[in-house]
């Protein structure tokens, strides 16, 4: 039951995966935070591993950067590999100083000005929620791990090098109630939509628009271990 990017046989994908937009950071998770982690896809070297986490059968892979990238790995999981939940684990840009680098924030809906949503199936609004059962649940691992985090709106956006001045920034946040900016949780929330599953997206803030700080490649492949556990926290109570 392979796809022309996935090569895994039927069973190989848990029934919860965590998303990394960079396939290194799915590598990285699978090889410091799963237990007996098997590759099941390096199509594309866009990998894919399944292990165990105390126990519990979970998955990591990586979805590549943007909207139609993450739409074609997340729609074959939901539905060609029966998935019934996807936690996206990626960084994201703040728009505000609430949420400071190294913040780890819950997206509870996208807004995105993107034509993903109408093109796949005519759906014609430009925010979409998140699943309240995986919010619920991560917000609970969040708790009992000690770990601060900031819920709100995220902005998916179709472009990262964006043309002129940045004061549309403080636009989304005052109009949309964007905190950060991000490139598909829009895209994965209306596929789990469409096809019935569950998605959420979890982000470290890599870098602000307020502060002007910004962490490294490096970094952001290894280090955004909070982000890491309270995901996997989550799986393993699903």
């Amino acid at each position: 039951m392979s796809t022309p990017h996935n090569s895994a046989n039927p069973g190989e994908i848990a029934k919860t995966v965590l998303m990394a937009g960079d396939p290194l950071r799915a590598k990285f998770i699978a090889e410091n935070f799963l237990e007996d982690a098997k590759l099941f896809n390096e199509v594309r070297n866009m990998y894919g591993y399944t292990g165990t986490h105390k126990g519990k059968k979970v998955s990591v892979m990586g979805s590549g950067m943007g909207m139609p990238s993450i739409g074609i790995y997340s729609y074959e999981l939901f539905k060609q590999y029966d998935v019934d939940n996807i936690i996206r684990i990626g960084s994201a840009g703040s728009y505000c100083e609430e949420a400071k680098v190294y913040d780890v924030v819950l997206g509870l809906s996208a807004y995105s000005e993107s034509s993903f949503a109408f093109v796949q199936s005519g759906f014609k609004g430009d925010t979409i929620k998140s699943s309240d059962k995986l919010n619920e649940v991560i917000i609970k691992a969040a708790k009992d791990l000690d770990i601060n985090l900031i819920s709100g709106t995220l902005h998916s956006s179709d472009v990262f090098y964006r043309e002129g001045d940045t004061s549309y920034t403080k636009e989304l946040y005052k109009e949309k109630g964007c905190l950060a900016v991000e490139m598909e949780s829009f895209a994965l929330f209306h596929n789990a939509n469409v096809l019935n599953k569950n998605a959420t997206c979890l982000v470290t803030i890599s870098d602000s628009f307020v502060s002007n700080e910004v962490t490294t490649a490096l970094e952001r492949q290894t280090a955004f271990t909070q982000m890491i556990k309270v995901a996997l926290e989550a799986a393993v109570n699903l």
